[in-house]
Parts: structure tokens; C-alpha cells; sequence
């Protein structure tokens, strides 16, 4: 077979769904690496929402896969903390109190699931908002914070990367919790 006759299995997956309901924007497939890691970021933040939408707030508290006791509810606590955690904590350097954990509780965004549902979902979005307002004031992708915990260098681009595959993987879990509520697949 010749280089010119190989058509990769991807090469007709529209990068961007439009199911009913689905309003995140098609992924760019060139840009620079700054607007290709946030557009991605962002795609995966929305796919996060896109999938807890049209759930009641009652059952996305429901821990439907035992044993595991994720929930979408536990989901958008632990984000919210994730994205504090490296954007505003780490790279900003902003002093702030951890969300959802602490040391002798550290599984408490999954598990203490008090509260309420719409209270996590604003916490996640203050925090999504200033993360996005953090990265497009940042100098370039090279510049570089200090980590508390194991005093490496880390640049932004390091952190960007680190919260798509954060994303990519709840969203995972994200997909199994909401079939397992209502049914609903390939949002």
C-alpha cells in the first residue's frame, strides 16, 4: 500500500459532535499551541456540562456504578478543586484554601456530597472562568510556576496538558454515570 493510498481509521470522525443539544464549538485542527490546548481544554469543560445537562439535581448525587462511589455531583466538586488546585493555586500563586480536600480527607469531593448540586456547578464555573482568565494573561505557554509538593518547575503548557487528560478521563466516568442514570450515551 502506498503512503498515498493509507487513510487513517479517524479520517472521517467529525472532531466536534452535533447531537441535539450539543452547542460546543468544532474543535480548530490548526492554530497555535496556545489556542489548540485551551480550545481542547475548554471542548472537554463543556463536555463535562453536556453531560450532567436535562439530569435532575437529585440524581446526580446518585452513585450508580458500585462499588466505585463516583457521582456527577462528586465530578464537578472534584473539577472545581482540580482546576484551583493547578491554575489559581499553582500557576498563579494565588493563596487560597484548597477546594473539597484536605489531607486527612483527601476523597471528600467524591464522597461528602452535601451541599447543594447547584452551589457545585457555580464553584466549578467561578473556577473554570478564572483558570481561563489566568492562562490568556499568561505571557506564553513557557512560563513557569513552582510546585508546593515537589518544588519542580512546571510550565503552563505541562498543566494545560495535565488538565485535558484530567478532563478526558472524568468524562469517561462522566459517560458511564449518565447512562447508568437516564441512559442517555454519546453526549
Amino acid at each position: 500500500m502506498s503512503e498515498q493510498e493509507y487513510v487513517p481509521f479517524f479520517a472521517n470522525v467529525q472532531l466536534s459532535p452535533t447531537a441535539e443539544g450539543d452547542d460546543r464549538p468544532p474543535l480548530p485542527t490548526t492554530g497555535s499551541e496556545r489556542e489548540i490546548l485551551t480550545a481542547f481544554l475548554d471542548w472537554h469543560r463543556a463536555t463535562f456540562e453536556l453531560k450532567c445537562r436535562g439530569v435532575a439535581a437529585a440524581r446526580l448525587s446518585d452513585r450508580a456504578i458500585p462499588p466505585s462511589g463516583l457521582s456527577l455531583h462528586g465530578l464537578v466538586r472534584h473539577l472545581a478543586g482540580i482546576e484551583r488546585w493547578w491554575i489559581r493555586q499553582h500557576f498563579a500563586g494565588e493563596d487560597l484554601p484548597m477546594l473539597n480536600y484536605s489531607d486527612e480527607d483527601p476523597d471528600q469531593g467524591f464522597d461528602r456530597l452535601d451541599g447543594d448540586v447547584e452551589a457545585a456547578f457555580a464553584a466549578w464555573r467561578v473556577e473554570r472562568n478564572r483558570a481561563r482568565t489566568i492562562v490568556a494573561e499568561a505571557p506564553s505557554l513557557d512560563a513557569t510556576c513552582r510546585s508546593p509538593v515537589t518544588g519542580k518547575e512546571i510550565s503552563l503548557r505541562y498543566i494545560l496538558v495535565n488538565l485535558i487528560a484530567e478532563y478526558a478521563r472524568h468524562n469517561g466516568h462522566a459517560d458511564l454515570l449518565r447512562e447508568r442514570i437516564d441512559g442517555a450515551t454519546g453526549l
